[in-house]
Order: structure tokens, then sequence, then C-alpha cells
């Protein structure tokens, strides 16, 4: 792969070519497929899922051009009803992810954040979750951390079974099928165990709040790295932090393409108190979680 999109694959009913970046990533998986299969059975088979991730890539690589566009030219920020920012790219990006869904995957429904309507849609069994531009705070303040994604995952049973994560200030496009496992552009990454000398723990760098600086003091941990969107999960993904707890509140599409590819990467995502996260939830509404790597 170039970046994070080559030619594209065929879609659920088209024709192509697999992009060799994918292929490069299959032929050197070495999991156990037992360890990273959730218990529920996939709806969509796995080529399926490649097929699919492999032809929404591109579209992916458009939004998050657009996106770079309108960074580098400059922007008006409105407000939400909930008080949190929007842009004209959180909503350009949104029109060229949708459409690339609908073309794609017309029969599988989409929650996405700039959709007010789809909120209130009763949770499928099966549906994507996006997030056209995840970290519009770090993507209005232009500091130069670019700490800013675009998220799709597919639900399943609710649990996330795809993602991708694309921080197109970095060029790097994460994307992760859980079973068979994760990428950043196109190259295979994993999770990794906490190391001897402690963990790194990442917290959010706009919501870091008392209930977090607890949690970290009880369990001894003082190595800390403060990152904003998505890019906290991809992280652990890669193998460069270990645990990401989170008492603020979240929305599903802020955490499920992240949570795909920790996953898929070998890690994993759980409630405080240990039960499984899983989605679907009121309003789609996330509660407190701690996101782990490898264990």
């Amino acid at each position: 792969m170039q970046g994070c999109c080559t030619a594209t694959h065929a879609d659920f009913g088209g024709e192509g070519q697999v992009s060799a970046g994918i292929w490069r990533l299959l032929g050197s998986m070495r999991w156990q497929l037992s360890q990273l299969v959730p218990s529920h059975q996939l709806m969509t088979q796995q080529p399926d899922l490649e097929r699919l991730i492999d032809n929404l890539l591109p579209a992916v690589r458009q939004a998050g051009d657009a996106i770079m566009e309108i960074h580098r030219t400059g922007f008006d920020a409105d407000r939400k009803a909930d008080g949190s920012p929007v842009t004209q790219a959180d909503l350009l990006a949104e029109k060229l992810v949708l459409a690339a869904l609908q073309q794609h995957a017309p029969t599988i429904p989409v929650v996405s954040e700039e959709n007010a309507a789809s909120h209130h849609m009763a949770p499928p069994d099966q549906y994507f979750l996006v997030d056209p531009l995840d970290g519009t705070r770090e993507f209005v303040r232009r500091d130069g951390k670019g700490a800013f994604t675009i998220n799709i995952a597919l639900i399943e049973g609710g649990h996330p079974v795809a993602g991708i994560v694309h921080a197109p200030a970095h060029d790097a496009c994460y994307w992760g099928i859980v079973g068979m496992g994760s990428s950043l552009n196109g190259e295979p990454i994993a999770a990794r165990r906490t190391p001897s000398d402690g963990p790194v723990a990442l917290v959010s760098r706009s919501h870091r709040d008392p209930q977090t600086e607890d949690w970290l003091t009880e369990n001894a941990i003082e190595n800390t790295v403060s990152i904003g969107s998505s890019l906290k999960f991809c992280l652990m993904a890669k193998g460069e932090a270990d645990i990401y707890p989170r008492f603020g509140p979240t929305m599903e599409w802020d955490t499920a393409a992240g949570h795909a590819v920790l996953a898929a990467a070998g890690g994993s995502m759980e409630h405080p108190d240990g039960r499984p996260f899983t989605y679907g939830k009121p309003d789609y509404r996330n509660g407190p979680f701690i996101a782990h790597g490898k264990r």
C-alpha cells in the first residue's frame, strides 16, 4: 500500500484486485484465532470484511485530504446543541464516508455523529458507527499535533468486528479485522504485553478528569501520555502504550473503530468491573471503560 489506500478489491457484489498490503498483512499473521475471535458468530465472513475494508480505504483517504485542505485554508467552528464544536470538515468528511458506505454496503444501517436522526434508531444486530472527525477540539486548536481521526467501525451482535482509524495529519491509516489482525499503512502491528518497568497509560488531552487521576494513583501508574481522539487506541494497537482508562463521557462512534483496531491487534476493552464492553447502548452513549494492550 502507499499511505492507506491503493487499488480496491471487490465490494460485496463487484470485482477488483486485493491490495498488496492486505495480502502482505494476511501472509504475516501469526495469531491464534481462538484468542482473538469474539464468542459470537460473525454475520459477515472474513473475506467479505477484507473486501469491505479495501473498498472503503480510498474514500477514507479522500475524506482525510478534504479535512487537511480545510485545516490549511481556515474554517469556522459552530457549536452543536451539546456544546461540542462542529466544522465544515466534519460535514464534508461525513458526506464522503457515507457515500462510500452506501456504495459498498448499502444494506447495512449507519449511525453517524453528525446525522442526529440516526441517533434515534434502535440498534440493529449489524450497523456501522461513524465519526467523520474524531477530535474536533484538536482540529480546531491547529497546534500542529494533528490528533484527529476519521473513524469507521462495523458492529455485529454488539461487538466491533472491523474498524478503520485514519489520522490524515500523520498520513497514518490503521485498520483491523478481529480474528485476522491490524495494520498501519498496510504493515502488521500488534499490541504488547506490559513492560517490566511498568505500563504507559494514555489519557485524554481534552477530557482528563479527577476520576482518571484517582484511578492512576490507585493503580500506581505514573507514566502517562496525553493525546486526543482514537489515536489512543492506535498507540496501544502498535505496542507503544499499555492501558487507557476513561471515566468521562464518550459516544459509541468515538470508540468503536479504535476498539476494533485494538482488539484485532491483541488488546481488549472492558468496563471497570471487568464486564465486556459492548455496543448498542441507550442513545449510543458509553459508560466508563478500561482499554488494555495484550494481557
